[in-house]
């Protein structure tokens, strides 16, 4: 049995469907993949407006070798997901230059569909799942063209009954959504490029490194407190702790042995002078280990551990949205008694750098017996001098600390932090760098507060006999700002900052915190809809121990009840719906004239109608003459024909009584 030939109309179609949900990736792919797919797409619809014969099996054949050999050039691979979605493009096109049938149709459309998929591998968004919403309403229109001989009349026919099907197809949607065993982790594994494009704290600090992160105002977390939000000054948020230094760039351990940084899981153990803060966070993927607390976390998160310097450690990558309570101490005391390798590691400078620094360091030792007292002179130092807190501060060489302390006396949070802990160091006072994020913005919208990248920050610690590890910000010293106002209020108004973070016109400001409010409720009800949530949201409705017979049990009964009332109501409609286009028009005109206090009798033909509405409404008579005429003639007279059946129905629309 051959199959019917796919129309211009319909080719058209698929390819506004498939033009659609490709569009996305444009920016992504590679410039000739683009050309070759809208080269493709072109030449398919030219051959079908001018009626050419479809190219050869071996033309398709040799673009198909080279588009592969292409793609592989360009990514060293076939498989993956960015050369994945660039072949998968090129193969649709290809598909839709041979499309002949409508089998051909039909299987572009769930190709289609399957596309839509792919745009879920970059980005999850509000934006995106309503975008793609749009591409399964076209894409579905496609299909109900494909399916019918001769297909809707006009686009809007085919566009509404799309809607329809989709409309129809919600609840249960819905149903899977909510009562489908969840599975933990996402739904599908991505391959180790799609994160090829995070960017957040790095395992390294050197001048520069947070001050170009400052520069994006992408959100690294999100913290709901169950509790007062703490004052800005405790708003430091712990990440990667770097001990070592090799004259210019300060790194995390490599290891973790059992002498000195030995991991700890549940309940960490500290000296805390003051209640704990809870709270919950809900972290950015960044394809890293470390997880983020306010200083100083108590808790270690499920699957995570802590070391002994403090750092939250995930169990694996943070590849995918993570949201994990915890508690916290703002006043504590750590290290007390620290041990003796951890303190000679807080001690190492590598020979040869930085020899102004050290030499400077030795004359404030022999000045300065007592460690504190050093200490507080390095902060009046940068207090009173001329240093100048930037993020566009000078390029540094080799000797770097010496070069900031005494030349350029300009720079971001790590010239500062780097430059003290050197010091401290050179005069023999163990110390490491912090790195992590300052402060925060309140979204009055959805009560929590929003943690960007260019909040990113690194200050030290100090350990002091009798006192243990001390939190100390040398940026707050030379601008107070930083702390108590945040990043904007601190840099000078000429630096570039995100405008997230200048803040700008206050009607700005609340769509952008309304939106992120909605992002945030996405991102916590849809992309975070985990088995932990499932089983809060089952046991809300007397449901406490789920296992999947119980969720498989509730699927089919729901999955039943939506198919029963959606069939009832397709049968209810089947039975009012007037099939006949002819009698449909000259019903719309009768209630017209009806809501005019003109009703029609239900014993009453056209003729005796029209002639008494003639005798009531004059001025009726020759539009209502002409209605009449038109429809006795297409209803009792021989095969109407499109052409009339369009006049009766554009008459009965322009008749007004």
């Amino acid at each position: 049995m051959t199959q019917a030939t796919i129309s211009l109309r319909n080719t058209l179609w698929l390819t506004a469907a498939l033009a659609m949900v490709a569009a996305p990736h444009a920016e992504r792919l590679p410039w000739w993949v683009v050309m070759l797919a809208a080269m493709l797409v072109l030449w398919r619809v030219y051959i079908g407006r001018t009626r050419l014969e479809l190219p050869r099996k071996w033309l398709i054949m040799m673009i198909v070798a080279g588009a592969t050999a292409g793609i592989y050039l360009n990514y060293r691979t076939i498989f993956g997901r960015d050369a994945g979605v660039a072949l998968l493009i090129v193969m649709l096109a290809l598909k839709l230059l041979e499309t002949r049938s409508q089998r051909d149709g039909m299987l572009l459309t769930f190709l289609g569909y399957f596309l839509v998929i792919t745009n879920f591998l970059y980005s999850q968004t509000i934006a995106t799942a309503l975008y793609m919403v749009v591409c399964v309403w076209i894409i579905t229109a496609a299909m109900i063209g494909l399916n019918y001989t001769p297909p809707p009349r006009g686009y809007r026919n085919q566009l509404s009954t799309a809607g329809l099907l989709l409309a129809q197809s919600a609840p249960l949607m819905l149903v899977l959504f909510l009562f489908f065993p969840r599975v933990t982790g996402p739904l599908w594994g991505l391959p180790h490029d799609a994160y090829s494009g995070v960017t957040g704290l790095s395992d390294t600090m050197s001048p520069g490194s947070l001050s170009n992160l400052s520069l994006s105002d992408a959100v690294a977390f999100r913290v709901e407190f169950k509790s007062a939000v703490p004052q800005p000054k405790f708003l430091y948020w712990r990440g990667p702790v770097m001990w070592d230094f090799d004259g210019r760039t300060w790194t995390i351990p490599r290891y973790y042995d059992n002498v000195w940084m030995t991991p700890r899981y549940g309940e960490l153990r500290l000296d805390a002078t003051s209640p704990p803060v809870e709270y919950a966070v809900t972290v950015e993927p960044h394809n890293q280990r470390w997880l983020f607390a306010l200083d100083l976390p108590g808790l270690v998160p499920p699957r995570a551990m802590a070391t002994t310097d403090f750092q939250l450690r995930s169990a694996a990558p943070v590849n995918n949205r993570m949201r994990y309570d915890m508690k916290s101490f703002l006043n504590y005391s750590i290290g007390l008694e620290e041990s003796r390798p951890a303190l000679q590691r807080a001690l190492q400078l590598p020979p040869g750098f930085n020899p102004r620094t050290t030499a400077f360091a030795k004359a404030l030792r022999q000045k300065f017996a007592d460690d504190q007292a050093l200490m507080r002179e390095v902060l009046s130092m940068f207090r009173n001098q001329k240093f100048f807190y930037t993020l566009s501060p000078p390029l540094l060489g080799e000797h770097s600390v010496d070069q900031f302390l005494f030349d350029t006396k300009s720079g971001f949070c790590e010239h500062y932090a780097s430059a003290f802990a050197v010091l401290m160091r050179a005069a023999g006072i163990p110390a490491r760098i912090v790195t992590g994020y300052q402060g925060g913005e309140i979204n009055p919208v959805g009560n929590y507060m929003i943690v960007r990248q260019a909040d990113a920050h690194a200050w030290t610690e100090v350990w002091f006999r009798g006192e243990g590890w001390i939190r100390v910000d040398p940026t707050a010293a030379v601008s107070p700002l930083r702390v108590e106002s945040g990043i904007a209020a601190a840099v000078p108004s000429t630096d570039s900052l995100p405008a997230a973070m200048r803040g700008g016109y206050a009607w700005l400001r609340q769509m952008r915190l309304t939106w992120d409010s909605l992002a945030n409720s996405w991102n916590q009800w849809v992309l975070g809809y985990n088995p932990e949530r499932q089983r809060q949201l089952l046991s809300r409705v007397g449901i406490d121990d789920a296992t999947w017979r119980t969720l498989a049990v509730i699927l089919i009964v729901a999955t039943g009840l939506i198919v029963l009332v959606l069939s009832l109501f397709m049968l209810r409609r089947l039975r009012t719906v007037v099939r006949d286009p002819v009698k449909r028009a000259y019903l719309r005109f009768c209630r017209k004239l009806e809501r005019k206090g003109l009703p029609r009798d239900p014993a009453e033909g056209p003729s005796d109608y029209a002639a008494r509405l003639a005798h009531l409404r004059p001025d009726l008579a020759p539009a209502v003459a002409a209605i009449t005429r038109l429809y006795i003639a297409l209803r009792y007279g021989a095969g109407p024909g499109p052409t009339a059946i369009q006049q009766l129905e554009q008459q009965v629309r322009h008749f007004s009584a």
